[in-house]
């Protein structure tokens, strides 16, 4: 059976169980904390060495600022037409109408500064940034510490081979941890399930959604129709199918970084993208390309203020977009972190921050569809960009489709 098919199974299971057991499924919970934990521990090893030999292997400088302008300018392209989305979705749905808030006082976050966010990123201590699990800054180290490995040439060679067998390790660690996921996401859900119920739905369904929705629209639209059918002339049936075990992890687990050992393993085992450019690409969509995310910050922001009575002009929707923008960039990549940033948004709106509480309530449902859509954005970036660099094994991609090549085989 496959993978996903077993997390499947165990991501059904566990809600059926949760449903049955109720507040008592709380005891479960240490599976899906036990299985988390298991991912977290290989994540900072695995991107400092996967990224660092990422950026070893392209030895062409010229190709380096290429690949990583292609990626940023994508990325922020991509996060600006999801906070459009978001807001269009919004009003078209008109969320927040007549809703009466309950008043709860929550600590606001202060929203960061474009100058914050870059200094922020540049660690003074790379060390400890991989103790306190900044991942931000254990990709900006791995960035230059490749790039100082190509300049050494033969005196960085035998750094490049300890970094290389690094990384092969951690991947044979990320397979082993995978074959526990059908447990751990058992334990997950039957503790979200037991705790929060089917019945928060009822009073936000129209939120949620189109939340749902909006996320839809923007998969189809942006990453397949345009990224994938349009620029990259690939169809769009192998890469979802190619994704699927990333797929069910992002939705059982909420958490981007969590999700990326095994978003990595698809890119490059099914979609037959090279290590180079997947090391490179999907590290750092896992912090920058933050959509799913985004999309909840526009349509929640209108959604508080529509409850509210608060009239949202131009120079509103215009600060909302700039203070996603940046917000998204600034996300965390584990569950929830896209709910703390929302508080920055709204205080940069002057927007009543009790809002929150009402969305707190839907934020596990929504963080399962945001942390799909982040890494098949993520995804659908690296192949893209793959396809354009000429390394992407199209065989590999279609391994279980029947295709037409142009040297005429099928």
């Amino acid at each position: 059976m496959k993978l996903w098919a077993k997390i499947f199974i165990g991501l059904l299971l566990g809600a059926l169980t949760g449903l049955i057991l109720g507040e008592k499924a709380i005891y479960l919970k240490p599976l899906g904390t036990i299985f988390l934990n298991l991912i977290n521990m290989i994540i900072v090893l695995l991107i400092l060495s996967s990224m660092a030999v990422g950026i070893t292997n392209i030895h062409d400088p010229k190709k380096l600022g290429r690949v990583g302008a292609k990626t940023i300018g994508i990325y922020l392209m991509t996060t600006f037409v999801a906070i459009f989305t978001g807001i269009l979705l919004a009003n078209l749905f008109d969320l927040g109408q007549g809703l009466h808030l309950h008043v709860e006082n929550i600590p606001p976050a202060k929203a960061p500064t474009l100058s914050e966010i870059i200094i922020s990123i540049i660690p003074t201590n790379p060390i400890a940034s991989m103790v306190n699990g900044n991942i931000l800054q254990v990709i900006v180290f791995a960035v230059f510490l490749g790039i100082a490995i190509n300049f050494s040439g033969e005196r960085g060679k035998p750094l490049l081979h300890v970094l290389e067998s690094l990384a092969d390790v951690m991947y044979r660690l990320t397979s082993l941890i995978m074959s526990f996921s059908p447990i751990g996401v058992f334990g997950i859900m039957a503790w979200v399930t037991g705790t929060f119920g089917l019945t928060l739905l009822v009073p936000l369904f129209i939120f949620l959604g189109a939340y749902y929705l909006a996320c839809l629209i923007h998969m189809v639209g942006v990453y397949c129709l345009v990224m994938l059918k349009s620029v990259s002339k690939l169809q769009v049936r192998p890469f979802l199918k190619g994704m699927g075990d990333a797929i069910m992890m992002a939705f059982s687990t909420g958490s981007s970084a969590a999700t990326l050992p095994v978003a990595m393993h698809c890119v490059q085992e099914n979609l037959g993208v090279s290590k180079n450019i997947s090391s490179f690409v999907l590290p750092l969509g896992i912090t920058m390309n933050m959509n799913g995310t985004a999309i909840f910050q526009a349509m929640s922001a209108v959604f508080v203020a529509r409850a509210y009575g608060i009239p949202l002009d131009l120079s509103s929707y215009i600060t909302l977009t700039m203070t996603a923008t940046l917000s998204a960039i600034g996300t965390a990549g584990v569950p929830g972190s896209g709910f703390i940033m929302l508080s920055a948004v709204l205080t940069s709106l002057g927007l009543p921050l009790e809002g929150l509480a009402i969305l707190a309530g839907i934020d596990r449902l929504r963080d399962m569809a945001t942390t799909v859509l982040n890494i098949l954005g993520d995804a659908a970036v690296t192949v893209c960009i793959a396809k354009q660099e000429g390394e992407l094994d199209e065989r590999q991609y279609y391994h279980s489709e029947l295709v037409e090549f142009k040297d005429g085989t099928v």
